[in-house]
């Protein structure tokens, strides 16, 4: 392989005897703590994680239970890409339990992402340099936390399989090829973007160690046809799978439905989605050691880069820039991309591989009380979160099965905070929106929101449930069922809320310990508190007329 030379900064002191760098410890003890972590909190603050659960507990066998036979129904040919988890709950959930399945897969998509990294540095590189446990800090990011559970593992999948491409690349250029067809497969399966992240660094590899390929016309020539071959291998499975199957998403017969990070403040926020969890600052503050670790090591000529993954890393980051923020009726299309950058980014660099055994110990302290000190403060909010969890599953205890349970919230008026930092991530947005859908599992009961997407779930809703129902859903505040003008906002986003008082049972409200910033603790009457456990409330809707008036609180007329 034709690697990059040694920088002069090295070779000037290579009389200096070098300590050997071993990462493995710190590494099992991050893969063990993630573990524990995914044992100890049932729910964690993942956005969408409740309603992943409860799809894989329909797939797993809760569809056979009544009275789910009347309202859902399994369509494989829905959708071809996206499905990993539904296709692993339809196999192995009724074997295994949903339960387990659905950790499992939490736990994969945390930690394969890094270790998938970690694996082609050692690669690349040969060693276990410390500067792979700073890739670990990777597993904690905005599309993790937001529960893009397929994505994630995809990820992970993707720099796995480039590191086995790697290794066939000087074989038989058939067994190549035959190779990148599995992969794509794979790939397509779980998801899209995982293929699309696959081609990246592939032909990142293909290119070279060195950036003085291009100076050689035979280099080039060369490089073209590997990069066709390459991208003919992995763009044929989703093209023929696509003619068998032509769904994609869609937005609610909007077109595209794009929706763009205009201004340079919105392309910033997008970028930090690579590392931002529930306080960006917090994230920023331990995130910025390792920054400063590539920056020093650069400044001193002491790091090694991959030329090929540079430039790959380049296209990934002007994908992140130009994104739109949501299309076809998939949300934060743009988060997809900073994650990839920052995993290509880190995979293709090694600094300070070569340190005095003194110097060797101050970094690897560094890189430990970065990733690790990481960890804690996601587990802190993990702890946090189960309070809510319990919550919510203590007003579930009280939904009869067969029931229609409709989910709202409280919108507070200042989001943010340590004290609740665990129920909202990134930039205000709330981690605890899909919680009612565990009335699915839990209760036997019907929520409108349960994620039946044609192009990206098989899991279709029945007539004539499927009229209160749709396909992804965000958690609407609990004003909207006094103000009118919120109600014709909301209505054509959820038309669910059309006589709602007929179609529902029970209203389940989220985030009720903290008042809303519209109407505080008002709820219009006809409605009965049946439970209060804090964070979550559980009305019964009353069916009889009521006798009361029709009240506007104040806060609807004074909401802009």
């Amino acid at each position: 392989m034709d690697r990059v030379a040694m920088p002069d900064a090295i070779v000037a002191r290579s009389d200096v005897p070098a300590v050997r760098q071993d990462s493995t410890i710190a590494i099992i003890v991050f893969v063990a703590l993630v573990a524990a972590l995914v044992v100890l909190c049932r729910f964690p603050p993942v956005l969408d994680y409740p309603n992943h659960y409860a799809r894989i507990w329909l797939l797993s066998g809760g569809l056979g239970e009544q009275p789910f036979p009347e309202i859902y129904t399994v369509d494989w040919s829905r959708t071809f890409t996206n499905i990993g988890m539904d296709l692993l709950a339809a196999w192995i959930g009724p074997f295994v339990g949903s339960d387990r399945l659905a950790r499992a897969l939490l736990f994969l998509a945390i930690v394969l992402p890094p270790l998938g990294a970690i694996s082609l540095h050692r690669a690349l590189f040969d060693g276990r340099h410390y500067w792979q446990i700073a890739i670990l800090s990777l597993g904690w990011c905005a599309t993790m936390v937001g529960g893009f559970i397929n994505f994630q593992i995809g990820l992970g999948m993707a720099l796995f399989f480039a590191r086995v491409d790697l290794r066939l690349q000087s074989g038989s250029p058939a067994r190549l090829f035959a190779w990148r067809l599995a992969a794509a497969l794979l790939l397509t399966v779980m998801h899209i973007f995982s293929l699309g992240f696959y081609i990246a660094i592939i032909c990142g590899l293909e290119f070279s160690w060195r950036i003085d390929i291009l100076r050689s016309r035979a280099g080039l020539v060369r490089l073209a046809g590997h990069l066709a071959l390459a991208l003919s291998a992995c763009l044929l499975i989703p093209l023929a799978l696509y003619s068998r199957t032509p769904t994609l998403p869609n937005a609610g017969g909007n077109g595209f439905g794009l929706v763009w990070n205009d201004g340079a403040v919105l392309v910033v926020i997008n970028l930090l989605s690579a590392i931002a969890t529930y306080i960006p600052v917090v994230d920023v503050l331990l995130v910025l050691p390792l920054i400063l670790i590539c920056t020093r090591a650069a400044r001193g000529g002491d790091i090694r880069i991959h030329a090929g993954l540079a430039v790959a890393a380049c296209g990934l980051l002007f994908l992140s820039i130009i994104s739109p923020r949501h299309m076809l009726g998939t949300g934060w299309i743009s988060w997809r991309f900073p994650i990839m950058t920052a995993l290509v980014a880190m995979a293709m660099v090694c600094p300070f591989a070569n340190l005095p055994r003194r110097q060797a110990l101050l970094l690897a302290l560094v890189v430990n009380l970065a990733v690790f000190g990481r960890a804690g403060w996601i587990g802190w909010n993990w702890w946090l979160a189960q309070q809510d969890f319990a919550s919510v599953e203590r007003v579930l205890k009280k939904v009869p099965a067969g029931a229609a349970v409709l989910p709202l919230g409280h919108e507070p008026e200042i989001v943010g905070g340590f004290a609740r930092s665990n129920r909202y991530f990134a930039w205000g947005l709330d981690t605890f929106r899909h919680l009612a859908t565990l009335s699915v599992p839990f209760s036997h009961a019907f929520v409108p929101t349960l994620f039946t997407a044609k192009g990206k779930q098989p899991l279709s809703v029945l007539p004539p449930w499927s009229e209160i129902a749709v396909p992804e859903g965000n958690l609407l505040p609990t004003g909207v069922l006094s103000c009118p003008t919120m109600m014709r906002e909301y209505r054509d986003y959820a038309p669910y809320l059309s006589d709602w008082r007929n179609r529902f049972d029970f209203v389940l409200v989220a985030n009720a310990d903290i008042p809303d910033r519209t109407v505080g603790n008002f709820m219009p009457s006809g409605l009965t508190l049946v439970e209060d456990a804090g964070f979550a409330k559980l009305y019964a809707i009353g069916k009889a007329p009521s006798t009361e008036p029709f009240s506007i609180p104040a806060g609807c007329l004074a909401r802009p």
